[in-house]
């Protein structure tokens, strides 16, 4: 499941076109071609248990000789797997006897009942791992540590992992940790494990995995595999409505993205654009985000992105809400936004009324519908809900059409703060003091 440069993980594309048939938004014709595209690629997997669940929730229809075809594949190459790791370890085990042996220490360290079963196994078990996998005697005899027992077991958690086999792969990905002992190896495993959870959205699986992988690098770890993580976690922190530490993450990663199987870089940099817009100040994204040559040298791909970004700094509020109409279709339709939707439509907005109304200290609603080119009646709309939601500090008067504007400075907002703290303070200490009383 690592991703080559530019190349997206099959399983997290399989996973964008389930949620794509389950939209409404997304016409019939295209289902049918995504419905497919959906097929094609389960049976060409063999992804029978993902097939069984999306028939049940009737996402596909039933194709029992299809089914049955797959299940056949998958019998055949798990015996194929299993009798894989049994023969690894019967010629490793086989040669630690033969140089125990050559040393002229104790030949069979191991007891009788082991030593039959081994001798049985051994003239069978020896041909196959020669004629059948390929495994040369020479290498076994050089290499007689765990890495290939390791190395069989990960083939068996991949193997899980095509087929969408969510609890067998967690399960055999915990048994090949076991015979890991290499840090690095250990994180890749564990970036497996949340592919796995971002293609369920399983979002306790990806936070204790992030988590796991953090403890990882305390005891070491390269910073290729760090920047990875960084990348992971700025795509659970978005996909769990955290924007600000989404961004930060994403904006420390530009420079060195390589987790092309998570999403292409134009994706990476949609959403670091999306995630910057509501959460730094307008400084801080001049500097991040509108002149940084990372973000320069592709924005021009993504639609409306580019308008999005300059016209909300240009103070272009028109060309701002066109380009705004224009990514809401992008937004609603990508995974990991769509539960966000309405939210991150408010918390745009809000950027965009509160920089608008910073200018001033009263303002016409009228001048500043024609800004926005919406009408009066939309801005007077949209500006009582905010302002009564204490999104926005300022006020109407109706009867004048004029908005006047009442930002808290920093000390007003201090002294609010010690009031609430102070109240909460005289609260404890009456509640400890009848607890004295008694």
């Amino acid at each position: 499941m690592e991703g080559e440069e530019g190349v997206q993980q099959p399983q997290l594309v399989l996973a964008n076109n389930l949620f794509l048939l389950t939209q409404n938004d997304v016409d019939d014709i295209e289902k049918v071609r995504l419905r497919d595209e959906v097929f094609n690629f389960i049976v060409a997997n063999d992804m029978a248990p993902l097939y069984e669940t999306l028939v049940a929730s009737k996402v596909l229809d039933l194709d029992q000789k299809a089914l049955d075809s797959m299940r056949s594949k998958i019998d055949d190459e798990l015996k194929k797997l299993e009798e894989k790791i049994l023969a690894v370890v019967v010629v490793n085990t086989l040669f630690v006897q033969l140089r125990e042996r050559k040393d002229g220490s104790q030949p069979f360290p191991f007891g009788y009942q082991y030593r039959l079963q081994l001798m049985e196994l051994i003239p069978c078990w020896v041909e196959k791992c020669k004629i059948v996998y390929g495994v040369r005697i020479a290498d076994a005899e050089e290499n007689l540590g765990e890495s290939e027992v390791r190395e069989a077991h990960l083939a068996k958690s991949l193997f899980y992992i095509r087929i969408g086999d969510k609890e067998k792969a967690l399960e055999q990905l915990k048994i090949t940790e076991g015979k890991t002992v290499a840090v690095g190896q250990k994180m890749d495993l564990v970036f497996h494990t949340l592919q796995i959870g971002f293609f369920h959205m399983d979002f306790d699986l990806i936070s204790k995995s992030i988590d796991k992988a953090k403890k990882l690098f305390e005891e070491g770890g390269d910073w290729e595999r760090k920047n990875r993580l960084k990348v992971y976690e700025g795509l659970y922190c978005m996909s769990t409505r955290n924007f600000k530490k989404a961004a930060d993450l994403f904006l420390d990663s530009i420079s060195t993205f390589t987790t092309y199987e998570l999403f292409p870089y134009d994706t990476f940099i949609f959403y670091t654009g999306l995630t910057s817009i509501i959460s730094l100040d307008r400084v801080s994204l001049k500097q991040k985000v509108v002149d940084a040559p990372e973000i320069l040298t592709v924005i021009g791909k993504i639609p409306y992105l580019s308008d999005f970004l300059n016209s909300l700094y240009d103070c272009l509020y028109k060309s701002f809400f066109t380009a705004f109409a224009g990514l809401t279709e992008h937004i609603k339709l990508d995974r990991y936004l769509h539960p966000h939707f309405r939210y991150y439509m408010r918390e745009i907005r809000t950027v965009v009324y509160s920089q608008f109304l910073e200018s001033y200290k009263s303002v016409t609603i009228e001048a500043m519908a024609k800004s926005f080119g919406v009408t009066v009646d939309f801005i007077d709309i949209e500006l009582s809900r905010f302002i009564a939601a204490g999104k926005l500090h300022c006020k109407i008067d109706k009867v004048a059409g004029v908005l006047e504007t009442n930002r808290p400075d920093a000390k007003n907002a201090l002294y609010q703060s010690t009031i609430k703290q102070g109240d909460f303070l005289l609260n404890r200490i009456q509640k400890l003091s009848r607890v004295i009383d008694l």
